[in-house]
C-alpha cells in the first residue's frame, strides 16, 4: 500500500498534487493539471496538452477518480456509478481516460479495453466472451458504437449490449450487497463500468436498445465533451 498516494514519482521527479491534513488527502487541481501535463507527455508524446476549454470537463473526471464525494455531489455526479465519456471523433475521451488511470490507483482502476477487440474475441471463442466481462472487476469499454455485429456459428449477436445487459445485472446485484456491509462505510466499491463513446443517448438506444439505454441511466454518469470540440490528433 502506497503510505502517500499525493506525491507522484516519475523518474527522478516528484509531483506533489495535494496534502494531508486530519489523515485525509487534500487535492489541488492545479497541481493536478501540472502533473496531468507531464504524464500525458510521457503517455503520448510531446504534443500533448490539457485544453483550456476542457478543463470544467477535466475537473469533474478528477473529482470523481479521487472519489471526492462532496465535489461529485455538488455538481450531480454518483461516485457509486460508471462514467460515460461522450464526445465528437478526436476529442481526447480515450486518452483521458488512460491518463486517469494513474490519477488515485488506490481509489479507482479499471482495465481498458477496445469494443471491437471484444466482439473479435467472440466472433473466434463465442459466448465464453460473454462470461469473461460478466465478473467483478472495473472495465472500461474504448469506442462503444464502432465494433461490428458479432457473428459466431452464423448466429449474431449485439455483443457489446449483451455484456452491458450482465454489467448491469452485476453492478445491482453487489450494490445491494455491499449497502449492507461494513466494507462499503469503509469506501470499497462495487464493480464499475465505464465507457467512451462518439455516440449521443438517442444513437446508443438505436444501436443498442430501449432495454440496455434504461439500464445505463441506472449504471452511468454522463460527462459529454461540447459537440464542438476539436479534434486533437490534427
Amino acid at each position: 500500500m502506497n503510505s502517500t498516494p499525493h506525491i507522484k514519482t516519475e523518474g527522478t521527479s516528484k509531483f506533489q498534487i495535494g496534502e494531508i491534513r486530519n489523515n485525509t488527502i487534500h487535492y489541488d487541481f492545479e497541481k493536478i493539471k501540472t502533473y496531468l501535463n507531464i504524464k500525458g507527455h510521457m503517455l503520448f508524446g510531446k504534443n500533448f496538452r490539457i485544453y483550456k476549454e476542457d478543463e470544467a470537463l477535466l475537473f469533474k473526471l478528477c473529482s470523481y477518480f479521487i472519489q471526492d464525494h462532496y465535489s461529485c455531489a455538488q455538481m450531480g455526479i454518483d461516485t457509486s456509478k460508471g462514467i460515460l465519456l461522450s464526445g465528437p471523433v478526436g476529442c481526447g475521451k480515450t486518452s483521458l481516460m488512460q491518463l486517469l488511470l494513474h490519477l488515485a490507483p488506490h481509489k479507482t482502476t479499471y482495465e481498458i479495453i477496445p469494443t471491437r477487440n471484444i466482439v473479435f474475441s467472440f466472433n473466434a471463442s463465442g459466448f465464453e466472451t460473454l462470461v469473461q466481462y460478466n465478473q467483478t472487476k472495473n472495465y472500461c469499454f474504448d469506442d462503444l458504437g464502432v465494433e461490428p455485429i458479432g457473428v459466431h456459428y452464423a448466429k449474431d449477436c449485439n455483443v457489446l449490449g449483451e455484456i452491458l445487459l450482465s454489467r448491469y445485472d452485476l453492478f445491482t446485484q453487489t450494490s445491494q450487497s455491499l449497502s449492507h456491509s461494513f466494507s462499503h462505510s469503509q469506501g470499497h466499491s462495487h464493480s464499475k463500468t465505464h465507457i467512451t463513446t462518439n455516440l449521443n443517448t438517442r444513437e446508443l438506444e438505436t444501436r443498442y436498445g430501449k432495454r440496455v439505454r434504461s439500464r445505463m441511466r441506472s449504471m452511468f454518469n454522463l460527462i459529454t465533451f461540447d459537440v464542438n470540440s476539436k479534434d486533437k490528433r490534427r
